[in-house]
């Protein structure tokens, strides 16, 4: 139709009795409080479905008859008014937990990520780790914490996801009306919008402050969408994870440069600084550059900044860091070193890595310059340590001072709306705060099994309902015909749910390995077309828009998923996100993960779907390799890169098909007079009792928070005192010993007696080269341990050796009488490394000499 098209929104006015629904709107309590949305859908269902349960737009769109409609309807107030007394009384609560007591008067926490998700209607989140962004914030909120996050408001964010009729993916980026999310601008005392600045090459960019609300947390978002900038500058936060080489290194300075710039001009003085992956690590250079120009040297400024600093590492695929060109760094930072008063090798040194030479490795920054880091799951953290184990050159990996904290998830989000009610049914609402106690959940097992397998059905059927009406529009669109429409979706039944459903739901990258169940598509047809035991599997995903092999997969499976065998059987979804997301993990039976070993760092997924009571079948590498206990899920053996990769995933693949075809299928079908099996719930309840309490996202806050956080806070305290002179002291200390350390040498200097009687003491005596440096600054130390079964040294006691009173000649000795407390054979090792009481970790310079 010629013309153009005018758009026109009529608003309708809130009734005042139900005016604090734009207070709901505007608060993210509402991601998680089932009860919140809930008022919103009940007004208008369908307006809520079409506008993508956002709450904002909802009450702009809404027709007044609806609402006026809902005024006076009394049961639709009364819960509106419960629904408002449970919002203010959370919002007025002063929260004291076991964490946030570790925290007093001025104390802060500035939390910086790239990403964050806390619903799908505010997309400024691609994927698993701005989803943990946002379970951190929700946690952080429920605990008490104080707390406040920093991140970049992306005007277009990620993109949404099509599939065509060839499996091709199809990227969208559609801009968001700033008004339609659970944002408000930053006005300073004038009124006027807070704005800061960054310096670009040969230029400065503006960047206005908005804020969301989460809670009780305060999340704060830099957007250089300005008039005031030039276009390419404004294009900087208009897509997450978009653009190339130059945007991300424009983002990333926007983030950690600008952030810091933000919380100073709002005022805030954070005592604990979390750098939650690389890309906001420019923020501690910025800190240092702030000392510096108050008159301390860079050392002293480095010292003050880490002591204070966490960092999150999650990527243990090389490929996953920023790595930035030395020319790049210049162009960039060119005038921003200076200020450093360092020259530029130093300054380089801070991103050195083996493998790039002339590459800046944000992780390698971010390592170097806080005093507090982690990988997140037990096994990523050993694997952080090998990979990151440069930055501290002689200490063994599993002593560096890389630890881990195990990622969990916000259960209020992503527990299904039918458990939340069955377990206010039968535990009342104190489960709420029993997230933590592993003890209470053992009461999982008391629920009725018929009710237990009633609830899963029901979620099951609600699941099936949403993405049957999600698969026909995709269908339709891409011009499938009818018939073939009936056939791909004759599975997704809400009214016949008694199928074996398996879910895999990810982002498509090659290590994830998407397609490894289809590697024998003759016995996986027989199995899924058992017509007394079929089987369903749903797929969903997206692929970075530059990622061809990960866009591969979903070519994959969508000709996999049209084959006459699997039509129906296999059932590809477009656009997921956290809507589809939770839909999935909560209501499948099976949660399917066959990442290759050890490259997934953690996952949560999974553990969202098992909090749901689904099963998760996969390899033990992330978070479950500590979750598989044998009775809560399946595990597949995992194979390290030291196999051949052909014959590892022919290993995995053949053993996730033996589990399906011998363990899985058979006792979900293995009903025996019931009509659901028995052995079935006992394991959907594991599931749910066993990783409820240890991988919530309140477990994972408090262990930052009682091992990183707190420990930060006290050591930037200490450093900070009289102006930063312990952090001079210590500085000045460190700069001593390296130039020292390379002359430092040790040698035994007694016979190494084989045998002593038990209660006899053994004479150990070393001599050591100090090289100018005081017996005071090293521990000489006498590691005593036995021999496990695999000849590996297990450590049992460690010693230290005394120094004596005077030297000989350009050595010091050392000695010890060591104690005969272990019985029978054993052995010791004699080492030396620097120490001083200011170090946050003993290892921390990363020097040491073993005899």
């Amino acid at each position: 139709m010629p013309g153009n098209r005018f758009t026109l929104e009529v608003q309708p006015t809130i009734p005042q009795s139900i005016e604090r629904l734009s207070d709901l709107a505007n608060n993210l309590i509402y991601s998680w409080d089932r009860q919140v949305r809930s008022l919103f859908r009940r007004i208008d269902p369908e307006l809520w479905e079409r506008q993508g349960h956002n709450p904002k737009v909802f009450l702009r769109q809404v027709a007044q008859q609806r609402l006026d409609e809902a005024a006076l309807d009394r049961v639709f107030m009364q819960d509106y008014h419960r629904v408002i007394s449970s919002f203010d009384a959370y919002l007025a609560e002063k929260t004291v937990t076991d964490v946030s007591r570790l925290f007093g008067e001025g104390d802060l926490i500035a939390y910086f990520c790239a990403e964050f998700g806390f619903h799908e209607s505010f997309p400024i989140y691609s994927g698993g780790l701005g989803i943990l962004a946002g379970d951190h914030c929700k946690a952080a909120s429920d605990l008490g914490l104080p707390f406040v996050a920093v991140g970049l408001l992306y005007r277009q964010g990620y993109f949404t996801q099509t599939i065509d009729g060839h499996g091709n993916q199809i990227a969208h980026y559609r801009p968001h009306n700033f008004d339609d999310l659970p944002i408000e601008a930053i006005l300073d005392t004038d009124g006027n919008e807070m704005h800061v600045q960054v310096e670009l090459p040969g230029r400065k960019v503006e960047l206005k402050i908005w804020c969301a609300t989460i809670g009780h947390v305060t999340l704060y978002l830099l957007d250089s969408d300005l008039p005031v900038n030039s276009e390419h500058d404004r294009s900087i936060t208009y897509q997450l994870y978009g653009g190339d080489i130059h945007t991300r290194m424009q983002q990333e300075i926007v983030l950690g440069i600008g952030g810091v710039r933000a919380l100073r001009a709002l005022g805030l003085e954070p005592s604990v600084w979390h750098i939650n992956e690389g890309h906001p690590a420019f923020q501690l250079l910025e800190r240092v550059r702030e000392y510096v120009a108050t008159g301390d040297d860079f050392d002293s400024a480095l010292e003050r900044v880490a002591s204070c600093s966490v960092f999150t590492t999650h990527t243990p695929v090389p490929a996953g860091h920023d790595i930035f060109h030395h020319d790049l760094m210049r162009q960039y930072l060119g005038s921003f070193i200076p200020q450093l008063k360092v020259d530029e090798g130093r300054f380089f040194a801070l991103g050195a890595s083996p493998t790039h030479p002339q590459g800046f490795n944000q992780t390698a920054l971010a390592l170097r310059c806080t005093r507090f880091h982690n990988g997140v799951s037990r096994i990523h953290g050993g694997v952080a340590s090998h990979m990151e184990g440069y930055i501290w050159p002689q200490v063994p990996v599993e002593e560096n001072p890389m630890g881990y904290v195990t990622n969990g998830v916000h259960a209020p989000t992503f527990l299904s709306r039918e458990w939340i009610n069955q377990l206010d049914l039968h535990f009342g609402g104190g489960w709420r705060n029993e997230l933590r106690n592993p003890g209470f959940w053992r009461r999982v097992d008391d629920l009725p099994d018929h009710s237990f397998w009633s609830v899963r059905q029901t979620m099951k059927s609600g699941m099936f309902e949403d993405i049957r009406q999600r698969a026909v529009l995709m269908h339709r669109r891409n011009g499938t015909s009818e018939a073939q429409v009936a056939r791909l979706i004759k599975h997704l039944c809400p009214t016949e749910t008694d199928i074996l459903t398996v879910g895999f739901a990810r982002r498509f990258a090659t290590y994830k390995r998407a397609t490894l169940i289809f590697s024998d598509l003759t016995r996986l047809a027989r199995l899924v077309n058992d017509p007394k035991r079929p089987v369903l599997f749903l797929f969903a995903g997206k692929a970075h828009p530059s990622d061809q092999p990960g866009q591969e997969l979903i070519r994959r499976i969508h000709q996999i998923s049209r084959l006459p065998e699997f039509e129906g059987k296999v059932v590809l979804l477009e656009n997921y996100d956290l809507a589809l997301g939770r839909r999935l993990v909560t209501a499948v039976d099976v949660w399917l993960n066959n990442p290759e070993y050890p490259l997934e760092a953690s996952g949560t997924s999974g553990q969202k779907a098992g909090i749901n009571g689904v099963i998760n079948l996969s390899v033990t590498d992330g978070w479950w390799g500590e979750g598989y206990d044998g009775d809560n899920g399946w595990a597949i053996t995992p194979h390290g890169p030291q196999y051949d990769a052909e014959f590892r995933n022919r290993e995995e693949a053949n053993e996730l098909l033996d589990l399906l075809e011998y363990h899985v299928i058979p006792l979900y079908y293995e009903r025996d007079g019931h009509g659901y099996s028995p052995r079935w719930v006992a394991k959907s309840k594991a599931s749910m009792r066993t990783i409820m309490p240890r991988f919530n996202a309140l477990r994972m806050v408090s262990d930052y928070g009682h091992h990183f956080y707190s420990r930060a806070n006290e050591h930037g305290r200490n450093l900070a005192r009289g102006s930063g002179r312990p952090a001079g002291e210590l500085a000045t200390w460190k700069r001593r010993i390296l130039a020292a350390w390379d002359g430092v040498t040790i040698r035994r200097t007694n016979e190494a007696i084989r045998s002593i009687k038990a209660g006899q003491t053994l004479p150990i005596e070393v001599a050591v080269r100090l090289n100018g440096l005081a017996p005071e600054d090293v521990v000489v130390e006498c590691l005593l341990g036995t021999e496990n079964v695999s000849g590996e040294f297990e450590l049992q006691e460690t010693y230290s050796l005394i120094p004596g009173l005077s030297p000989q000649g350009d050595e010091t000795p050392f000695s010890l009488h060591l104690p005969s407390t272990i019985p029978g054979l054993q052995f010791y090792k004699l080492r030396i490394y620097p120490w001083h009481p200011l170090l946050a970790h003993r290892f921390e310079l990363g020097r040491m000499l073993w005899v």
